[in-house]
């Protein structure tokens, strides 16, 4: 890896850069009650998980038992810069669903939870699609394109963490008032919007780092475009929630905007190497509409109760991105990807198979990330309980929970209802 390990190395600092965008966007989108039990998930989703990652998950991924423990590296030291990288990424996923399950997930559940993301879950999926797995090779077993193909993480990041979200937020509950015996759904503000707005400021910048430093190199013009059409694909699913919010309701939403935004970039990140700038602006756009559309519809349909909308966003926004590479990639990169000869192209450039292998990852990533999170959560609600008492999530669970109140010198329990 040589010389690329610098900008590998720079690049996967501002992937954990992202850590503090999530906490301020999960915390600025629930109530002051419960803020430092927010920020404390991720906080900890990164620490715990990251630490399994070392013992085992990587092990997993890479699908060398010597990567336990880093034990290989005393022979291979090149393997650091690959092996945080990875690390980093693995953190998006893990730190996920502390925002759909938050303001009721017991923080001893969900710190065995994120030791299991960080080990098993995570890296396994990783491995089949970017550790030489069954998914990276449908095209060279099967003919179907070169694979499957996720550039930086549509699916194998935010497709686990948006599912795994989905399944922990509905075997969770919704937080107490949330639905009407008529199953119509209250209005929960979020205590501090300009805090995840910060907060989603904060997520662009680190974006750069999670697709620029999927290139793996400098030495070539394609990381400029990878940057361009993260930055494009970021704006268009904005200004399409906007649009959405505002033809629908006759006001935008700043709250949906934000969601938009992220669910562009989530969107991108597996085709963003794959496609020009007009496929970019088009694919974020549509992600920005599907994440407004998704969060009615999780809410208002399916009954979950999701604060931040990370299903809407990453689930959503994901499987239309992965599925959006089979479409529009245009040829102008990718031989030689996944052992497979010739450039990556889509449907719309003459090659079905490519997008036939989309809809399989996707569906993989479906019953997969679905079968595992419910497996995981019955066991832990079996073990040790999911859910805090009804009287701790009446008070907040700052205190109860991670012992320190974000704001002290106030009664919050009277205000953030």
């Amino acid at each position: 890896m040589g010389a690329n390990t610098i900008p590998v190395l720079l690049c996967a600092s501002l992937v954990m850069f992202m850590q503090a965008g999530f906490a301020l966007y999960g915390t600025g989108f629930t109530r002051a009650k419960n803020a430092s039990h927010t920020m404390a998930m991720s906080l900890m989703s990164f620490a715990l998980a990251m630490l399994a990652y070392w013992a085992a998950g990587f092990a997993v991924q890479s699908g060398d038992y010597r990567m336990c423990f880093l034990s290989a590296a005393d022979n291979a030291p090149g393997i650091f810069a690959p092996f945080f990288f990875q690390a980093v990424l693995m953190g998006i996923t893990a730190a996920i669903p502390a925002g759909a399950m938050a303001e009721r997930w017991s923080f001893k559940s969900f710190s065995i939870y994120a030791v299991i993301m960080g080990a098993a879950i995570y890296p396994l999926f990783a491995n089949w699609a970017w550790g030489g797995g069954w998914l990276s090779r449908l095209g060279v077993d099967f003919g179907l394109g070169h694979g499957f193909v996720d550039f930086a993480g549509s699916s194998v990041i935010h497709m686990t963490g948006g599912v795994t979200a989905l399944v922990g937020a509905r075997m969770l509950g919704p937080r107490m008032g949330k639905f009407g015996r008529n199953g119509s759904p209250s209005a929960f503000p979020g205590h501090h919007i300009p805090m995840a707005v910060a907060g989603a400021l904060i997520l662009i910048f680190g974006w750069l780092g999670l697709t620029l430093g999927s290139t793996l190199s400098g030495g070539d013009f394609r990381p400029g475009m990878v940057v361009v059409n993260t930055v494009l694909a970021g704006g268009a699913g904005a200004a399409a929630a906007m649009l959405y919010m505002w033809l629908r309701f006759g006001r935008p939403d700043l709250s949906l905007v934000l969601n938009g935004l992220l669910a562009g970039l989530v969107a991108i990140s597996a085709p963003c190497a794959y496609v020009g700038t007009p496929a970019s602006v088009f694919i974020g756009a549509i992600a920005g509409a599907l994440a407004c559309w998704g969060v009615f519809f999780t809410e208002r349909k399916l009954k979950v109760d999701d604060p931040v909308g990370a299903f809407a966003v990453h689930g959503l926004g994901g499987a239309w991105g992965a599925l959006a590479l089979g479409l529009f990639a245009n040829g102008g990169f990718g031989a030689g990807v996944n052992g497979a000869a010739g450039p990556v192209l889509g449907l719309f450039y003459g090659a079905p198979g490519q997008l036939l292998a989309q809809a399989i990852g996707v569906a993989a990533s479906i019953l997969y990330a679905g079968a595992a999170a419910f497996i995981l959560f019955k066991a832990l609600d079996l073990a040790v309980g999911n859910r805090v008492p009804p009287e701790m999530e009446d008070e907040g669970l700052d205190a109860s929970e991670v012992s320190v109140a974000a704001y002290p010198d106030f009664n919050l329990r009277k205000t953030s209802r």
